[in-house]
């Protein structure tokens, strides 16, 4: 796995917010995110905000409601169209239903552009800028499996997803780690069809903390011996931990995750998670910005990492518990370069 090395940029929430630009800037763009409360988010908008107001573009700023409000987000890509934005950056929560409501923004010559969660089928979008979600997950996996040994033969695995629907990264994160783990995958495009026994349940948490603790809580009632748990993100992380903590069980029970927030490698530093795989939406979301830029100065359209169909933005492995086989970097250097 390649260090993650900040690149020279081509290129979220009260809905409608002007956040960026002046009313007379001639380059308008729109951030549609899934929420304004996940952190991940949050810096996301941060990194839009800041690369918008260096390119003197006017920037508006949408959310869903929660985690899977797709309503939202259409209704927010209907008044990015109208306002006559010239690109749209967007997270969706249904990666397959928001689809026609993006051909309409591209069909009116708007650049879309797929940030974090690549759309289904993935060139629904003009571009994507994500993290390698797949190899995300991988990482963790086979970080889990390494640290547990001879022990991952026989180990119980909770799964905390995101959404019932199935968006892409939840997917791609969730496959992952089990590939990564060592777990034979059924349908790889879909998640809990695996037949290994290993795997106690799935359950989804909404990327958030309470969900993470609500669906801790249900697995734990099928097996209250659960010693591995895979989290969708560091928020569900962070309930699952706590609902652990309710049984005593929080010092024996491996918990594994993506994002690589600041708060969530201070979780890593404190033992709640084990290790996280780091992305970084501050670089996809001025990625995005730079590339909705060129779009309008001269109908230039982003270009794929060679051998991908996306744009990469890099992911590192973070941990204090290094294992032989699995590159990582520790949460000194983590806390560095949390966000992105």
């Amino acid at each position: 796995m390649k260090t993650f090395t900040k690149v020279s940029a081509l290129g979220v929430l009260a809905f409608g917010a002007v956040i960026s630009g002046s009313a007379m800037a001639e380059t308008s763009a729109c951030l549609i995110t899934k929420t304004d409360t996940n952190p991940f988010f949050v810096k996301m908008k941060e990194g839009a905000t800041a690369k918008a107001e260096e390119l003197g573009i006017q920037l508006k700023a949408y959310a869903g409601k929660v985690d899977g409000d797709s309503e939202s987000q259409v209704a927010a890509i209907e008044t990015c169209i109208a306002d006559g934005a010239k690109g749209i950056l967007i997270a969706a929560s249904d990666t397959k239903g928001i689809v026609p409501s993006v051909q309409q923004a591209r069909d009116a010559g708007i650049l879309v552009i797929a940030l974090d969660t690549p759309l289904e089928p993935i060139d629904s979008a003009d571009a994507t800028f994500a993290t390698d979600n797949f190899k995300a997950g991988e990482l963790i996996g086979a970080w889990a499996a390494a640290s547990l040994g001879d022990d991952a033969a026989n180990a119980k695995i909770g799964m905390l997803d995101l959404a019932v629907s199935q968006p892409s990264v939840g997917v791609l994160r969730d496959q992952g780690f089990l590939q990564g783990f060592g777990i034979d995958l059924g349908d790889p495009n879909k998640w809990g069809d695996e037949t290994d026994p290993r795997i106690i349940g799935n359950d989804v948490t909404a990327g958030n903390e309470e969900g993470g603790r609500k669906a801790m809580e249900n697995l734990l009632a099928k097996d209250p011996m659960i010693n591995v748990v895979y989290t969708i993100n560091e928020p569900a992380a962070s309930g699952a931990y706590e609902a652990l903590k309710a049984l005593g069980r929080e010092g024996d029970v491996l918990i594994v995750s993506v994002d690589g927030g600041c708060p969530g490698v201070a979780d890593v530093k404190d033992g709640v998670i084990g290790a996280t795989s780091q992305q970084y939406p501050l670089l996809m979301a001025s990625l995005g910005i730079e590339a909705i830029a060129a779009w309008a100065k001269d109908g230039t359209k982003p270009e794929n990492t060679p051998g991908l169909d996306f744009f990469d933005t890099g992911v590192n492995l973070v941990t204090d518990a290094p294992v032989d086989g699995v590159d990582s970097i520790d949460t000194a250097e983590g806390t560095d370069k949390c966000w992105g």
